[in-house]
């Protein structure tokens, strides 16, 4: 399928993932649950990064991200360890994974198979199933979704959750259509440029997968920061006119007041140096609608980019060699 595709059915997925999550059946687990690390990298991480986001105010335990193949020294058999990776054979995240379960940590996995499927068959442990065979950053639905119904599944959020999962869904099929209206005019002020991207610290995960998604689908680099910490830094680095840069400015109508003076200040200083500043606004009514807006919204931004400066947004050629060099290596 062409990344047009897999785009067009972005909401169909978050609506599948939903019905696959319902579905799926979890055993219980003895084991006091006091810390929660999620396991994945590139497409298949970011999920987990936006969920740490998401049920920050509602989690009762701490919930930290592994992007790497070391684990935290605090792991042990109170901590759920959440694996995304959407082959199942992810070598970071099995590794990880591994070090994990030898120090007793309870294994929660989101895959379509592979390793990861069958050590979960092998140990007994949770796992949702997903469908398999296309790129994974075309999945953060599924990655995502089931990473907010396992969570849920062992009790560590409410339902609320659940619930805004499914108004997401609601909302991007009304506003489709602007989206991918407002989508073209980002790109054409992004279009040939180096993209620079900012957000609140809560919104960051959608600047990284966004950046990913330049990175992947339209071959470019990027970089991002957030408010308010680039005012601590970056700030004084935009101190003479660079028109190779266009900056992109994620924003939401109940960022914290303070934070928002910040961004009316940094965007009037900045625009005298970048090629353009352009704003984007969320919609929705909780932090996961808001995050699926700005994805959705972002997704078509990298697909048009690619479309107009005729590239494959499929072809991953440079990732493709470090893993043939990788498969070389002992």
């Amino acid at each position: 399928m062409c990344m047009r595709g897999h785009l067009e059915g972005f909401i169909k997925q978050l609506d599948n993932a939903f019905e696959i999550g319902q579905s799926t059946r979890f055993k219980e687990v003895s084991n006091n649950i006091t810390s929660v690390l999620i396991c994945g990298i590139g497409g298949s991480g970011i999920g987990g990064t936006i969920a740490s986001k998401a049920i920050a105010d509602v989690c009762k335990v701490p919930v930290i991200t592994c992007n790497d193949y070391h684990i935290p020294a605090f792991v042990n058999d109170s901590t759920l360890i959440i694996a995304s990776s959407y082959s199942g054979n992810t070598e970071e995240t099995i590794t990880a994974v591994t070090s994990a379960m030898s120090k007793g940590a309870v294994l929660c996995a989101i895959t379509s198979g592979g390793a990861l499927k069958a050590l979960c068959e092998e140990t007994g442990s949770n796992h949702i199933l997903i469908p398999g065979g296309n790129p994974p950053r075309t999945c953060l639905g599924y990655s995502l979704t089931e990473q907010i119904f396992a969570l849920n599944k062992y009790g560590l959020i409410p339902g609320e959750l659940i619930d805004n999962l499914k108004s997401a869904s609601k909302l991007l099929k009304s506003e489709d259509n602007n989206i991918k209206l407002e989508a073209k005019l980002v790109s054409e002020a992004l279009a040939g440029k180096i993209p620079v991207l900012y957000s609140t610290d809560k919104f960051e995960p959608i600047a990284i997968r966004f950046r990913q998604q330049l990175n992947e689908n339209s071959k470019m680099l990027a970089w991002h920061n957030k408010f308010p910490e680039m005012n601590h830094n970056e700030i004084v680095g935009w101190s003479q006119e660079n028109k190779d840069l266009a900056v992109l400015v994620f924003r939401n109508r109940d960022d914290f007041y303070r934070t928002q003076a910040r961004i009316d200040f940094t965007v009037s200083l900045i625009s005298d140096f970048a090629s353009s500043v352009t704003q984007i606004t969320s919609k929705g009514n909780s932090y996961l609608e808001r995050a699926l807006y700005f994805i959705y919204l972002t997704d078509w931004v990298s697909l048009y980019l690619a479309e107009s400066d005729n590239t494959d947004p499929i072809a991953i050629k440079s990732i493709d060699a470090l893993k043939a060099h990788l498969a070389t290596i002992d």
